[in-house]
């Protein structure tokens, strides 16, 4: 029979699934998902016999189906809600709050990922959230932005999903296909410069099943076209800790200008799966690793007149220095501004801090024009701690 239906990346669409509620995440071309399996080959090796033959024969033995692992990435995109009852809205508790598209993932990868529809009661909807109402964002007194907390990502499991992949989406033929019990395992986010803010999500699922398409609860700000970041106005904040090893400007503080960066936050998660004969085993469910935050960025190579102004020159020469060198680890609150600063005209926006980062040697980029790639390591206060990430975002309603 003749195949009349072909299925194309660029009419497809994502769903979340927490318990009742679904999200449907716009994602951008190159997204995967895909599930393995495992086998095992058994092989003879022996000599000849008497009539000069040897067997040469195998096996292979079906083992057990892999984790799903797949992959997207996303734009991102926060905004204001309407705070009304409106079906799709992120926020219907009639108080307007700064959400995002994709801020259901960041719940996942944080923590247990659970969701209860918001009432007069509730302050949040999403855990990990504290769901700022302030509709003019201002950094300086350090309210009207959204923040995430890792404070519940010191779990061996962390919040799980459905993630549907409808294939035509619009079509009279749709196939869709459903990962389940799937977790948040890696988020990377690239400044391109001339780009706009993107985040790249991958993780892993138990199985993926062709099921039917979910029904949307929640796709506020999907469609509106004033939640896009653009990356060249990122802006960078550097203090060090030990202002005396590292003086800057004279305060510890450090004025860099960014020309590229990356953001890189993974749970290092590994799947279970069971091993018994006879049998193709499915993976059971997921454990964590060692939490890892990361990143570099890189920046112009800038001499001032000063004796030590905090620019890329000085940032080199302190931390090569003499009492630098003494120092294993040292101590920087780095904050990359998306967006640039928050206020009421300049949102949409995010924030990533890391109140205690060690930076590792910067190292010179020998091109049209010399820069300094410099590698950051987030680590927490303690050694238990879930402090060396806090992710923030603000918007405008969606128009």
């Amino acid at each position: 029979m003749a195949v009349d239906t072909l299925y194309f990346s660029r009419d497809s669409k994502m769903y979340i699934e927490i318990g009742s509620n679904v999200w449907e995440i716009p994602v951008l071309d190159g997204f995967s998902f895909s599930q393995a399996n495992n086998s095992t080959e058994v092989t003879l090796s022996e000599m000849e016999d008497t009539a000069g033959t040897s067997k040469r024969g195998r096996k292979v033995f079906n083992d057990s189906l892999a984790p799903v692992e797949w992959s997207f990435s996303t734009y991102a995109r926060p905004f204001l809600s309407e705070g009304s009852n409106a079906a799709g809205n992120a926020e219907k508790d009639g108080t307007d709050k700064h959400h995002a598209v994709e801020e259901v993932l960041w719940a996942l990868m944080a923590g247990p990922g659970t969701y209860t529809a918001p009432g007069a009661s509730q302050a949040t909807a999403l855990s990990g959230f504290t769901f700022s109402s302030t509709a003019s964002p201002n950094t300086t007194a350090g309210t009207g932005l959204t923040s995430l907390s890792f404070s519940g990502s010191n779990k061996a499991t962390l919040g799980t999903c459905n993630i549907y992949f409808s294939l035509d989406d619009g079509g009279s033929n749709p196939v869709v296909y459903k990962c389940d019990e799937a977790v948040v395992n890696e988020a990377s986010i690239d400044f391109d410069v001339d780009g706009i803010a993107t985040i790249a999500w991958s993780g892993f699922g138990r199985t993926l099943t062709e099921a039917s398409k979910p029904t949307r609860t929640v796709f506020e700000g999907i469609a509106a076209t004033n939640n896009f970041i653009r990356n060249r106005l990122t802006q960078l904040a550097i203090t060090a800790g030990d202002t005396t090893t590292f003086p800057g400007s004279g305060s510890g503080v450090y004025t860099l200008t960014l020309i590229g960066g990356n953001i890189t936050i993974s749970n290092n998660i590994s799947f279970l799966t069971p091993e018994t004969l006879g049998s193709v085993n499915l993976p059971i469910g997921h454990v964590t690793g060692a939490r890892s935050v990361s990143g570099a960025f890189s920046c112009y190579l800038g001499l001032d007149s000063g004796t030590n102004t905090g620019t890329s020159t000085d940032f080199f020469n302190d931390l090569t220095s003499t009492a630098a060198r003494s120092k294993v680890v040292n101590s920087f609150d780095l904050t990359f501004k998306l967006g640039g600063v928050a206020t009421s005209s300049t949102v949409p926006v995010y924030q990533f801090n890391f109140p205690t980062a060690h930076f590792e040697i910067p190292a010179h980029g020998v091109e049209d024009v010399i820069s300094l790639e410099t590698t950051f390591q987030a680590l927490p206060s303690t050694i238990g701690g879930t402090d060396e990430v806090t992710v923030k975002f603000a918007g405008a309603n969606p128009a």
